[in-house]
């Protein structure tokens, strides 16, 4: 395969992670980049010595392109890669692929009729956290609880699309990671209950924090909590995600890790978060051009879609609702 032209749209953390990563690939070049604010585009673009684009249309309809990355506000991600693969372009979109579930699904088999790669990324699955938590999960037997908790405070809430409902989106399709780390692990879920709340900005679909909990009944039996909220609301902050089995539990808290069993306390090592953009992009460029597998595939980010998307049902009539 030829060098690889890549168009960007979004000028945040993860597109700059991204240039960074295709700049020491010398199977890939970065050609263009797009996003929200004039000036961000600008600064991006002069950063990376790459051309600034006016729009994600625009910019998806650059013939010379072969592959888009899309890193930008959530509500857009669904129609930016669906444009994209309609103009023949490979698609790398950070989760969510979209906050619909319909909406996925035929993104998804557009990719398929276009013979294109759809890679809907999900890093922390190849992550030190995930990569332990799969070695250390047959020491505690057979597993009957777990729990994973985010907890981001926020003072001077800013008025931008993480704080907007609709652009943002509902929280368990937003932070779908959370949805999709359990969803690995443990498999199909039969029947979500869901309560979500936001504290809004009056008059405006903004908001200055939000709490989401979610409890996931498994098709295996297993029951997981997932609690997500941020915001000014919150006053001390955490990660942390336990799992209990028979045999033991497993405690992480941020990148620490914990086998618990009886009074022993045993370290369990966990990687760091670096370089994971990198590994990611690598990964796509080995598939592309080698053909190698990777490491997660569009189905199972539908899949998760499809749990998040029942979570929200369930938070609006207040009763569970069943996966199906």
């Amino acid at each position: 395969m030829k060098t690889l032209k890549i168009g960007i749209v979004g000028t945040g953390y993860a597109a700059k992670k991204r240039a960074e990563a295709i700049s020491e690939d010398t199977r890939a070049i970065l050609v263009s980049v797009t996003g929200n604010s004039p000036e961000r585009i600008q600064e991006f673009a002069s950063s990376y010595s790459v051309s600034a684009v006016d729009s994600w249309q625009r910019l998806v309809g650059q013939a010379e392109l072969d592959l888009i990355i899309v890193c930008t506000v959530n509500r857009d991600h669904g129609a930016i890669a669906r444009a994209a693969l309609q103009s023949d372009k490979h698609v790398i979109v950070e989760y969510p692929l979209a906050l619909n579930y319909t909406e996925a699904l035929e993104i998804i088999a557009l990719a398929k009729e276009k013979q294109k790669l759809l890679h809907i990324e999900h890093m922390e699955i190849i992550g030190g956290l995930h990569q332990a938590i799969r070695e250390y999960l047959p020491q505690i037997g057979n597993i009957f609880y777990a729990r994973y908790n985010t907890i981001a405070p926020q003072r001077d809430v800013p008025r931008n699309w993480k704080y907007h409902k609709e652009m943002f989106g509902f929280p368990l399709n937003a932070a779908l990671s959370r949805v999709h780390r359990l969803t690995d692990l443990f498999g199909e879920v039969e029947k979500v209950f869901c309560q979500n709340r936001y504290w809004n900005l009056e008059g405006t679909d903004y908001f200055t924090a939000c709490l989401c909990n979610a409890q996931l009944n498994f098709t295996n039996g297993i029951v997981a909590e997932i609690t997500y909220g941020k915001g000014d609301i919150f006053w001390w902050g955490h990660r942390t995600f336990e799992i209990h089995g028979d045999r033991g539990t497993l405690l992480f808290e941020g990148e620490k890790g914990t086998f618990i069993k009886g009074k022993e306390r045993t370290p369990i090592p966990v990687t760091s978060r670096r370089g994971l953009f990198a590994k990611d992009t690598t990964m796509v460029l080995n598939h592309l051009f080698d053909n190698k597998g990777l490491y997660v595939q569009p189905s199972a980010s539908l899949y998760a879609t499809k749990v998040a998307n029942a979570a929200c049902q369930s938070a609006k009539i207040g009763q569970p609702v069943r996966v199906d």
